[in-house]
């Protein structure tokens, strides 16, 4: 099954619920926060997702912006939601927080649709790629608890009602012996059977396109069941991730992303593929 609503997820919907709400009653952010006993910059980041909020003074903020009945007790709910913890959160030792943030927002997303130029996705990983994968980019400290943490992950792409993804992989991704010939043979041998799950359309972009626009710049487009849930466009690196929640940004990646998937490889062709590379490594 599904696992329960993310708290990510509802605590983004909360903010976004109270920054609409404050907008239409016309109110600025330092009448709202003095109207509610808190600081302008705590409200500032309440309605922007980085803090969560009390049902208590979600309250409050509904009562100063007369949301009143049956409404009011549906947002409160999505609050309480927001209070309790995801299982990414018992990992948050060796999970960044800007990191815990996306997992939360994977977690509950209806689709993926990503481009990956240099590694296998995390979704994909093998336990020993996964190993080796921190190793070389953050050493060996809290090795395990992250590996464990990503193999968690991967339970999107298997439960009852499993994440659609469409991930378009650089052909390099499966050519750079990560960890020796016996973990990459492993790894695409364990790719090619994610590749034929019914919701997953992996496709290889070759390296005979050329040119392509998306060279520098990986990313992920989160979808949600609910219209209520904004899509994301999910950048990071070694230190930080950007959400872009703009609807102009997504677009943007959405049209970037059709157009990586009619230069690659069908996905018929593309299983094909790393079948191949994974026989270079046997």
């Amino acid at each position: 099954m599904r696992p329960a609503a993310s708290p990510t997820v509802r605590r983004r919907r909360i903010a976004r619920e109270l920054r609409q709400l404050r907008e239409r009653e016309g109110m600025t952010l330092d009448v709202a926060a003095r109207q509610l006993d808190m600081s302008k910059s705590n409200l500032s980041r309440i309605e922007n997702a980085q803090i969560g909020i009390k049902p208590r003074d979600v309250r409050a903020a509904l009562a100063l912006y007369q949301v009143t009945g049956s409404d009011a007790e549906a947002l409160i709910e999505i609050a309480r939601g927001a209070q309790q913890r995801g299982w990414w959160q018992n990992y948050s030792d060796v999970l960044p927080e800007w990191f815990e943030f996306y997992v939360g927002l994977e977690a509950e997303a209806a689709t993926l649709r990503s481009y990956e130029a240099e590694s296998v996705p995390g979704l994909f990983q093998t336990e020993a790629y996964a190993r080796e994968i921190f190793r070389r980019t953050a050493g060996e400290d809290g090795l395990e608890r992250k590996v464990a943490a990503r193999l968690r992950r991967q339970e999107v792409l298997s439960h009852e009602d499993p994440v659609q993804l469409s991930m378009v992989l650089n052909e390099a991704v499966l050519l750079r012996p990560v960890g020796g010939a016996a973990v990459m043979a492993e790894q695409l041998a364990h790719m090619s059977r994610i590749a034929q799950l019914p919701n997953v359309r992996i496709q290889v972009l070759p390296f005979a396109v050329g040119g392509h626009p998306a060279m520098s710049t990986p990313y992920v487009i989160l979808n949600f069941a609910e219209a209520a849930d904004a899509s994301v466009v999910y950048l990071d690196n070694l230190t930080m991730g950007l959400a872009l929640e703009e609807a102009d940004h997504v677009l943007g990646y959405s049209l970037l992303h059709e157009e990586l998937c009619r230069m690659a490889l069908d996905p018929a062709a593309s299983l094909t593929r790393i079948e191949q590379a994974s026989r270079n490594f046997a």
